[in-house]
């Protein structure tokens, strides 16, 4: 018997959530396509993606609760995780809606290149004061140390936050940076010159003030109007070699899509249930990451597996490097590549290497360890501290303690939150996806079509001239 690929009247909805709570209950986050496949095996009918959309809704709510219950669970699930973990905090900002608002992530990044997500927060949506909201709490509970470096798109609602912060997100004790694939989107959208993109991005990835002021020229050749756009910019704000080392080299917000591709699933539960799926997912991070870190040390590693790697790489090309030193305390040197004939300048004593590789990583470039081999110096005192595994265990060192039942918690007594009706989402129509395209998006990015005949552009194989019938201005 063959299958149907459409829906049964007896198939409906409903039928799919009960036949299906067991796979949601095991697993919220499973995908769509995933149940219709369920369905397909069980009872040999593919039904449609509404269908199948809908049966995990219901289903959802038959295992996590109602939306609007959900609501009201909430306080009373973040009272008693507060409760257990007294060193959490948690504090409220109005939640609205049965699908709509925004969950604000912050994440950082530990010493062997793992993502660490260290905030969340679920507000009505990305404005500036949920933004302060967001950012203020941050500073007071998490990020407590000056000195840190913040990345994140040319939002209008994160800048106007961070300009309420009376400095806690400003120099000297933090920089605001931006992801440099928005610069790029951004001049997209101002000059609608995709034929510049990248050589813009480039100019943001320049590692010197010799390669920048390179990519620089080469675009001002082209218009001033692009450098004097970029000019408002600041170099600091998107510049790698202007950064003061506070990137450490990362010049997008990928570290924040790896996290929201990752949490995609989790965004469609009823908010109790978001909360209870990222506080269970972030016990499974932080348990296995300690005792990853915990294993290493115990094994003898005093670094993590990247630095370890980085620094072998660079050895590795350490050989063909001529070295000349500058100073008695040996802080000064001028090295050149015998491959090609550059010349580098290192100060051993400011970690700087004129390559850009050293200040950027805070980690030894091939050229500081061509200097210590030629003076026989220790190369692990150019390692950042940040890279050793006992630093690295103690970015897991919190632990996290079993919720146990909620029949065991304290009662609570405080205020009640419940969903704004007026906000709430249309039920009926496809459900629409709410990422945000941009001029990254379009296709201007890509080739232009071209005739598959033929190779040209302009038209398509189906309107290739040759195939078209006789001119009607042609002869008889």
């Amino acid at each position: 018997m063959g299958t149907i690929s459409q829906d049964h009247a007896k198939l409906d909805s409903d039928t799919i959530a009960d036949a299906d709570r067991s796979l949601v209950e095991a697993d919220p986050l499973i995908k769509v396509k995933s149940i219709i496949a369920e369905v397909q095996g069980r009872f040999n009918y593919t039904v449609s993606y509404r269908n199948a959309w809908l049966a995990k809704q219901k289903a959802v709510a038959k295992v996590f609760g109602d939306w609007e219950v959900s609501y009201q669970t909430l306080p009373v699930w973040l009272k008693a995780m507060t409760v257990k973990m007294p060193r959490s905090r948690v504090d409220g900002t109005h939640l609205y809606g049965k699908y709509k608002g925004a969950l604000l992530v912050a994440v950082a990044q530990d010493g062997n290149q793992n993502i660490v997500p260290i905030a969340f927060a679920i507000v009505e949506g990305e404005t500036a004061d949920t933004w302060e909201f967001f950012l203020t709490n941050l500073r007071r509970y998490v990020v407590t140390i000056d000195g840190v470096g913040i990345i994140s798109d040319r939002h209008t609602s994160i800048d106007v936050a961070i300009a309420r912060s009376n400095g806690a997100w400003s120099p000297p004790r933090a920089w605001h940076m931006y992801c440099i694939r928005h610069i790029g989107s951004n001049f997209l959208r101002r000059f609608k010159a995709p034929y510049l993109h990248k050589l813009v991005v480039s100019t943001g990835y320049s590692r010197t003030e010799q390669e920048y002021n390179k990519n620089y020229q080469r675009l001002k050749e082209r218009g001033e109007a692009y450098t004097q756009w970029c000019d408002e910019i600041g170099v600091e704000r998107w510049v790698l070699a202007f950064d003061g080392g506070h990137r450490w080299g990362h010049m997008t917000t990928n570290l924040v899509e790896c996290i929201n591709s990752v949490l995609k699933g989790a965004r469609n539960l009823p908010v109790t249930a978001l909360v209870r799926s990222n506080f269970y997912r972030l016990n499974e991070l932080f348990t296995r990451k300690s005792t990853e870190a915990h294993d290493r040390l115990r094994n003898g590693f005093t670094y993590s597996e990247f630095a370890t790697k980085r620094v072998e790489e660079s050895f590795r090309r350490v050989e063909n490097i001529v070295v000349n030193r500058f100073n008695r305390r040996n802080e000064m040197f001028e090295v050149r590549e015998m491959q090609d004939g550059t010349i580098y300048t290192v100060n051993l004593a400011q970690r700087h290497c004129n390559c850009g590789h050293f200040q950027v990583e805070r980690l030894p470039c091939r050229h500081v360890l061509a200097c210590r081999a030629n003076q026989r110096l220790d190369w692990q005192l150019y390692v950042h501290d940040v890279y050793k595994m006992s630093q690295i265990y103690k970015v897991y060192r919190g632990e996290f303690v079993p919720m146990g039942d909620p029949s065991t918690w304290d009662r609570y007594e405080g205020a009640k939150v419940i969903a704004n009706w007026t906000l709430r989402r249309a039920t009926k129509g496809r459900p629409k996806s709410t990422r945000y395209l941009n001029e990254m998006d379009s296709r201007d990015m890509r080739s232009p079509r071209r005739c598959m005949v033929c190779g040209r552009e302009g038209h398509s194989r189906s309107r290739f001239p040759q195939r078209a019938g006789p001119s009607s201005t042609g002869g008889h």
